[in-house]
């Protein structure tokens, strides 16, 4: 039996991973061994950061001196003194802080950029299926956007964090030596803030985290939209699309309009923390004053080092809201992760080596959804180096077939084997990289038409480029282009008609040089005589090469070594274009039906005739196919 179907794997550690919700302990795990990857810089900044910090008690602290010392009692001799003091230090802050964002600002964006190409390159190694069901916007923004917020994990934005409970808490020494009762009661009203930070933590992180998702859902409707812009306006739906981009922008409006509140209330609430501060210090300060427990430099100094525990409490709440945003993000490419890449297993495989190109299929059944068989008992072998023919109604089960050689999916049953091996035995990296295609729906790069076709092979040189460009007849056309091979085709190939993009696809399997060749409708997109000028381009590149043709213009596999008639997921007929005529069954009928079309064609060629599907009739149960 085939190996099953790979499904994403599961969350690491006894944790398991719930789609949707926030995994904070997974998350603060990840977040460690994040830290941890960069401690060496990370404790380099932090040892600035408290040279900063220091550095800024000294100015505060010079108020007392100034107050009871030089102007209290005439001390002019201490002026210069204190003044040069205060000047260095704050000049000395001033470098710290500049080597601060250097050390730390410009790690965490090489940390981003690492994260970014480490995510691209997990993204790029998912199954086909991931992105059967997953929305490019919303990739591009976990790749793109998520891998953003961890600056304020390795950044500047933790050892702001911690900065701040520096300077709070040697603030917070001074305060109490100045006035502990004061200090005390300062102390209960902070505790209420952090109370109530914790809590609209709490409600503020799952909405960061949605903002994301809806974010990506919107970024990746506009993607599509923009991309077939074409279909959008020959069926007059610009209206349609702005309604819909619309209802996902009023979303995310929604979104971040509860997100702002949270954030602002936490802002007004923690200036309400400061009026009550200084409320307390007020009557309680001119209490001590009054009394004689304070002087006017205590008060001054204490109202300086307040300042010093109430802004970084402050800042504290903003840095706070980062953090909680990229716990979020970290968290969304940590589910991305967990999705099982197709290397995952070839690790333990044997590699390939040496490929002949003998394709068997024994007995394989496949489903996209339970209990809905697509291909049914399929056997056959292809020889190593002879064509193969797919032919039938749509729906019948030809493009999973091929699929299924590519090993974009794999069998719910039966085996397909390479040479007599298993296919899912075999490294898919070894595998695919003797694969050429040639896709109905070909995909251009938005570069030029050389960097298209040695897309396959990026060391190839211009004159095998050229000579690749001939046999695919793309030099018709790209010698009249002012720049040649050189001329840049747009984004997905936009500047190429249909039939120059299917040339160029045809030129990139040319120089790829594949054992196994699969043509998917590789001249549907070609009039009748531009298909005429490359077959023979075709012939040569399917000589010696194990070939899988899908074609509903059954003139283009005459030569094949057999054709395969699927219908309801089965193999109904096979055989030679010879012998199927012969047997005078299903193929015959969709031949004479086609010629018949051709004809009608030639004859009344300003007429329009558009037949109805051919539908071929599933077989009796129990019925054999014949061959």
């Amino acid at each position: 039996m085939s190996r099953q179907i790979r499904k994403p794997a599961k969350a690491r550690g006894p944790e398991a991973a719930e789609p949707g919700k926030l995994q904070v302990p997974i998350v603060w795990r990840e977040a460690r061994e994040l830290i941890w990857s960069h401690r060496a810089r990370l404790a380099v900044g932090f040892g600035i950061m408290f040279v900063n910090r220091m550095l800024g008690l000294v100015l505060p602290a010079s108020s007392k001196v100034l107050i009871d010392e030089v102007i209290g009692k005439q001390r002019s001799d201490l002026l210069v003194t204190l003044a040069l003091v205060a000047g260095a230090a704050t000049v000395l802050q001033a470098v710290t802080s500049f080597a601060l964002s250097q050390v730390l600002g410009v790690a965490a964006q090489r940390v981003i950029t690492e994260m970014r190409k480490s995510l691209q390159a997990h993204v790029a190694r998912l199954p086909v299926r991931y992105f059967d069901s997953t929305q490019t916007g919303a990739l591009i923004s976990r790749i793109m956007n998520d891998a953003e917020g961890i600056r304020n994990l390795v950044g500047t934005g933790l050892v702001q964090l911690v900065g701040g409970l520096v300077t709070a808490t040697a603030a917070l020494g001074v305060l109490f030596y100045l006035n502990w009762r004061l200090t005390t009661i300062t102390l209960l009203v902070l505790g209420v803030f952090g109370g109530a930070l914790a809590f609209a933590f709490k409600k503020l992180r799952p909405l960061f985290r949605e903002r994301s998702k809806i974010n990506a859902d919107v970024t990746g409707r506009l993607g599509e939209s923009i991309g077939g812009i074409r279909i959008v306006k020959a069926y007059s739906a610009e209206r349609r699309e702005t309604l819909v981009f619309a209802r996902g922008a009023h979303r995310l409006l929604r979104n971040v309009v509860a997100t702002l509140t949270g954030v602002s209330a936490v802002s007004a609430f923690s200036t309400v923390i400061v009026g009550v501060i200084g409320v307390v210090m007020i009557v309680v300060g001119g209490q001590s004053i009054l009394a004689g427990e304070m002087t006017l430099g205590d008060f001054v100094m204490y109202v300086f080092f307040t300042a010093l525990v109430a802004a970084p409490v402050v800042e504290i709440a903003a840095i706070g809201t980062q953090i909680t945003e990229a716990f979020a993000g970290l968290d969304r490419i940590r589910e991305i992760r967990e999705v099982a890449t197709e290397d995952d297993e070839d690790a333990a495989l044997e590699p390939l080596g040496a490929v002949k190109g003998r394709i068997v299929f024994e007995n394989v059944n496949f489903e996209y959804e339970p209990e809905q068989p697509v291909l049914r008992d399929v056997t056959f072998e292809a020889p190593a180096g002879t064509t193969t023919a797919l032919v039938g109604p749509s729906g019948s089960g030809k493009s999973t077939l091929i699929s299924l050689v590519m090993a974009f999916t794999r069998p719910n049953s039966g085996v397909v084997r390479l040479d007599g091996r298993d296919l899912a035995s075999i490294p898919l990296r070894d595998y695919r990289s003797h694969i050429g295609v040639v896709l109905q729906d070909n995909f251009l790069f938005d570069g030029s038409v050389s960097d298209n076709i040695r897309f396959a092979r990026p060391d190839a040189s211009p004159d095998e480029i050229r000579n690749a460009g001939r046999v695919a007849h793309c030099d018709e056309f790209v010698t009249g282009f002012p720049n040649g091979y050189d001329t840049i085709v747009g984004e997905r190939g936009v500047k190429l008609s249909g039939g120059q993009r299917q040339r160029v696809a045809i030129a990139r399997a040319i120089l790829a040089n594949p054992d196994i060749l699969i043509l998917d409708e590789a001249t549907s997109s070609l009039d009748t005589e531009s298909e005429a000028m490359i077959q023979d381009g075709l012939h040569r590149l399917r000589s010696g090469r194990t070939t899988f043709v899908i074609a509903h213009r059954l003139s283009t596999i005459r030569s094949a070594d057999q054709i395969l008639v699927l219908d309801g997921g089965r193999i109904v007929e096979r055989g030679t274009h010879e012998e199927l005529m012969a047997l005078d069954g299903r193929y015959r009928q969709l031949h004479d039906r086609q010629y018949r079309l051709e004809t009608n064609r030639f004859v009344n060629p300003g007429e329009d005739f558009t037949p109805e599907p051919e539908r071929f009739v599933s077989p009796s149960p129990g019925s054999a196919p014949k061959s």
